[in-house]
């Protein structure tokens, strides 16, 4: 369910380039009209504004946001005026960077999505960057890590509730035997299972192995796996089980002691606002006992602060 607040009345996109130049005119930028505007429009809305933007004064919407707004607020900005497909794209980008790659990032955004998001998501990537998604993935990581992430982008997953009693004690089994019940551990089946199944499969898988042998999977995972290997499984394992508490503990990380990881920060209250949002906000409040609002508000600052608060919507 998402958080973004619409206006009552359908926007004009004209009306909207006209007041977004507007607020770009003069000395200094008027970022509260810049926010007021994008921040309460729908990905298709924000489309339509950039081509009237565009086509008005003959300018790319994002150059302009790029040179009159600065700092968190500006990079939150021009990552929340792309589609969904072609946002993920360009953070998958940035983060299998050469000079400076993020593969937290880029198992993040890999690893919480769903086969047809994903789908979309290689298309964009190849129609932006002019190379395959996953020649980027060969060349920033390896071993085990790159094979799960290839795995988990190549094969189509079932997207639907129905699951397989049969088959999820098989794989439970499967799993035990590749993990806690041989010395070392058979990562090859780990990957096989975590890469084939789908959502509700894996959630019954994990539910079935706590049943069978008295264990939780993600402890499992934990302690046989390491590096991004691991982060990679317990990223797939915990969006099996719920999608919104994965994001409320990945958003507490980012805001938990000294400094606020703005970048986590940014990617995730930008990428949930119009899908689930609402969903983490009360999953944060459940295990926080504080509003999400209230932990960005003490975490932020100015119009940046304002224009996150704007996307989340209060508690």
């Amino acid at each position: 369910m998402a958080s973004l607040t619409l206006p009552p009345a359908p926007a004009n996109p004209r009306q909207d380039a006209i007041d977004l130049h507007k607020a770009f005119k003069g000395f200094g930028c008027d970022s509260t009209a810049v926010s007021n505007i994008l921040a309460h429009r729908d990905s298709m809305q924000r489309g339509y504004i950039q081509h009237e933007f565009k086509t008005m004064y003959s300018e790319e919407l994002s150059r302009r946001i790029s040179s009159e707004l600065s700092g968190n607020h500006k990079k939150a900005m021009l990552l929340w005026i792309l589609d969904p497909a072609g946002r993920d794209a360009t953070v998958l980008r940035d983060a299998l960077s050469v000079e400076a790659p993020d593969l937290r990032a880029a198992t993040d955004i890999i690893c919480s999505r769903t086969p047809s998001q994903l789908q979309i998501m290689k298309q964009t990537y190849y129609a932006k960057f002019g190379t395959y998604l996953e020649h980027d993935i060969g060349q920033q990581t390896a071993g085990d890590h790159q094979k799960i992430l290839l795995a988990y982008l190549g094969i189509p997953r079932y997207e639907g509730p129905e699951v397989d009693p049969t088959i999820v004690t098989h794989d439970a089994k499967d799993l035990y035997k590749a993990g806690e019940k041989k010395l070392g551990t058979d990562e090859k089946t780990f990957i096989r299972i975590f890469t084939e199944r789908s959502w509700a499969h894996l959630a019954a898988v994990a539910s079935a192995y706590h049943h069978m042998y008295d264990r939780s999977l993600e402890k499992v995972v934990k302690n046989e796996t390491s590096g991004n290997f691991e982060v990679a499984l317990i990223t797939i394992l915990r969006c099996a089980e719920n999608p919104a508490k994965y994001f409320a503990k990945a958003l507490r990380k980012s805001m938990k002691g000294l400094g606020t990881d703005d970048k986590t920060l940014i990617r995730i209250v930008v990428t949930r606002t119009e899908i689930d949002m609402q969903y983490i906000k009360a999953e944060y409040y459940k295990k926080y006992k504080k509003p999400l609002s209230d932990a960005i508000h003490s975490e932020t600052s100015g119009s940046y602060r304002t224009f996150l608060l704007s996307l989340v919507g209060s508690h």
